[in-house]
């Protein structure tokens, strides 16, 4: 039976002295154990000082990984060019402290993506915020031109599609993974559901920490991927992303990117979502209103 070499990429920075070793150590165990046989790990590492290039040394020379170690620009300049070096016709992209807790995980995915001759596969998986709080982020794919509707940790990709992109757009520090996912989708690129939770990732303290910056990238990613589209002006570009607001003709013109039988469940999930964001918005507003009293 075929089957195909898989990549795992996972950039790497300073991991020991951001007590990330242990849970590296996790996630390459559980790599080793995974029942597919043909899987290549990459580990891209930001030039580290710290002994994580010693860590990375043992693992090499027992066999687990191929590490290359210089400066970069962030995670998504390395994750590009582990990519460039993937020799899998698959990729995936896993955080240092990210892990398959399935060993079956990959076995399952290849097996999906080959027989329904897939560009990418997303699948459910478990978030770890900052507060120790687990929660299952389940995917949402007729969501995706409102909000991101999967984790980056819970898909994998055909490397030739992504070559085709040119991978993810490394303007963007901390939502490039959403930019990409959009690419794919408006590209009407085939995409799986595997309906197994087989991950399990901790959301970045970026993401929470800077909040501004990340409204400002997703503004600049709807403005980007969308203007070919429909000439969005600010304001609906900030209700787009603030409350999950897309302008109908826009809206119309996005629906037709997925087949016909998919429509009325589409519009159906938008009016969900933006019904959501403006309650959650509204209750927002009513707190800070009692706080100031």
């Amino acid at each position: 039976m075929y089957e195909p070499d898989v990549t795992i990429i996972t950039p790497t920075s300073n991991i020991v002295e951001n007590e990330q070793a242990d849970d590296f150590t996790l996630l390459i165990n559980l790599l080793d154990k995974q029942t597919y046989p043909q899987i290549e790990h990459i580990i891209i590492d930001n030039a580290s000082s710290d002994g994580t290039e010693i860590l990375l040394k043992e693992y090499k020379n027992s066999g687990f990984i191929s590490f290359f170690s210089e400066p970069d620009r962030g995670k998504f300049d390395a994750m590009n060019k582990g990519l460039l070096r993937a020799k899998g016709k698959y990729v995936a992209f896993l955080s240092c402290d990210d892990f398959y807790q399935d060993i079956t995980a990959i076995a399952g995915i290849v097996e999906a993506m080959e027989e329904n001759e897939a560009d990418f596969c997303y699948f459910p998986a478990y978030c770890c915020p900052p507060d120790g709080y687990v929660f299952e982020f389940t995917p949402a794919i007729l969501n995706t031109f409102q909000v991101s509707p999967c984790a980056r940790q819970a898909l994998f990709f055909k490397k030739s599609v992504l070559s085709e992109l040119r991978g993810f757009d490394e303007k963007f520090k901390l939502l490039a993974d959403y930019d990409l996912i959009i690419r794919l989708v408006m590209g009407g690129y085939n995409g799986i559901l595997y309906d197994k939770n087989i991950v399990t990732y901790k959301l970045g303290k970026q993401v929470s920490k800077y909040s501004s910056q990340v409204e400002a990238e997703c503004n600049h990613i709807f403005y980007k991927n969308y203007k070919p589209l429909y000439p969005l002006t600010n304001e609906q570009l900030d209700r787009m992303v603030n409350l999950s607001e897309i302008p109908r003709p826009l809206l119309d013109k996005l629906a037709n990117i997925f087949p016909d039988e998919y429509r009325d469940l589409f519009f159906e999930r938008y009016e969900q979502m933006y019904n959501m964001r403006v309650e959650n918005a509204r209750a927002l507003r009513e707190q800070e209103r009692r706080n100031r009293y």
